[in-house]
Parts: structure tokens; sequence; C-alpha cells
């Protein structure tokens, strides 16, 4: 079947979980979805093969705060969050079948639902950003954590980093939680022996490519030490709706 053909019958609709449930096992953080705010199925026929998942911002983001030149900055902590929480939405799940992959779909669900949700902020953030920027393809404007300019161009994170990341996610570590040792370190702990082989497995790999590093025991130091070398924090994106004021 040609590509063309493939895209003229899908459809975006409003989905529920149940779309969200189909397609979990695809995402590297399985099945693990809080509260959300909306949910989007881009469909053929009755079958889902893609869907964006929409949730309440965060209350702290500090690219936030660069991208919207601090216009949350200065308020009490109950104004913070009702502003946040009025005039902004946070894209959670992006999730494309593997068999309908490469065809820009990722994109196409972004772009298309992104003013469904009548606020004027949208952001997300992704750990694959410098790697698959299917969010910047969707209009958004991406601001890297840690950018190193070489020749006037953005360095991609190394792909150790970028597959740590991703592990430590699928055993239900967030991104965010990241730059904190200790809290990762319980989460390591905490884990079932299945998962807790798994990010061994994975933390060992990472290792490889530190010398003397590489055969660190387990434990608070080993953690801090991996932490400290995925310089690469996720990418934050956001999108201005045009059609939109922010609301004071």
């Amino acid at each position: 079947m040609r590509e063309c053909s493939i895209i003229k019958k899908l459809r975006i609709v409003s989905g529920g979980y149940e779309d969200y449930k189909q397609l979990a096992c695809y995402h590297y953080r399985d099945n693990k979805l809080g509260p959300y705010i909306a949910i989007f199925a881009m469909r053929m026929g009755t079958k889902t093969v893609g869907v964006i998942v929409y949730t309440m911002p965060t209350a702290g983001a500090e690219l936030r705060n660069v991208a919207t030149g601090d216009f949350f900055r200065g308020f009490d902590r109950r104004t913070n969050l009702s502003l946040i929480n009025r005039n902004i939405r946070r894209i959670s799940r992006v999730v494309i079948e593997p068999r309908f992959r490469g065809l820009g779909l990722a994109s196409r669900l972004a772009r298309e639902t992104m003013p469904k949700m009548n606020v004027p902020i949208v952001e997300a953030m992704a750990v694959m950003g410098m790697v698959n920027p299917f969010f910047e393809k969707a209009g958004m404007k991406a601001y890297p954590a840690f950018a190193e300019a070489t020749a006037g161009r953005t360095a991609k994170m190394p792909a150790r980093c970028v597959q740590l990341i991703e592990a430590f996610g699928a055993a239900g570590v967030e991104e965010k939680e990241l730059i904190d040792p200790e809290k990762v370190q319980r989460r390591i702990e905490r884990l079932e022996k299945r998962e807790a082989g798994f990010i061994e497995r994975q933390i060992r790999e990472f290792l490889q490519s530190y010398g003397k590093r590489r055969d660190m025991p387990a434990g608070a130091e080993r953690t801090r030490f991996v932490l400290s070398k995925l310089t690469e924090r996720p990418v934050y994106y956001i999108w201005m709706n045009p059609e939109a004021a922010v609301s004071v």
C-alpha cells in the first residue's frame, strides 16, 4: 500500500483510555498513565494506530520560564499555580503503532490536536527530542536544557544517554526525577526482581564507556555518577496558540 493512500484513510477523533491502552505497550513507559485531560486517537476505520494524551502541566519547569520570558515568575505559589493551570496543558504521551511510523503521524497528531485544547500554551518534554524532533515539525519551539554548539548546530544527545534515560522511564523513574540521585536510588531499591535486573544490565552497559568506573558496585555512589553523566536533560517544547491570549 502506498504511503499517501494510508494517510488519506486516517482520521483524528476524540478518544479515551481504551485507545491508549491498545498502544501502551509500544511506549517506553508502558501503561503507567496517570490522570489526563484529553486523549485523541488516530484511527484507520475502527483500528487505533496512534494516540496523543494531554494532562495538566507540572508546577515547576525552569525552561518554561525561559520560553515565556519569566511570565510565570514573581507570584506567590497559589497565584502561580492558578496561572499555570488556567493557561497551559501538557502533552504527556504520543504513541504510534510501529507499522505506521515514519509517516509523520506523530507530528500530525500534535499539530491537529493542540488547537483543540483551547488554551494559550501547550508544552511537552521529550528525552528523544534531539534525536526525533517531531514536536518541532508540529510547530512547537524547542528549548534544550544543555545544548552544545558545533559549527552553529545543536549537538545530539549520545545514544547511550538516550537508551539509559528510556530504561529508567520503563522502570517508572520519571524524566524530571533524574536530577535527584537519592530519589532515583530509592526507586531502584524498590524495584521488583525483573525490573531491577533490567536496570542493572542497562547501567552496566552505560558504564562501559567510563574506564575504571565500569565495574562500580551498585549503590548510591554509582547512581550519582551515572546521573551526573546524563548531561542532556529532556528538551522542553512550547506552542503558543495564536487564537488565545494568556489569561492573568
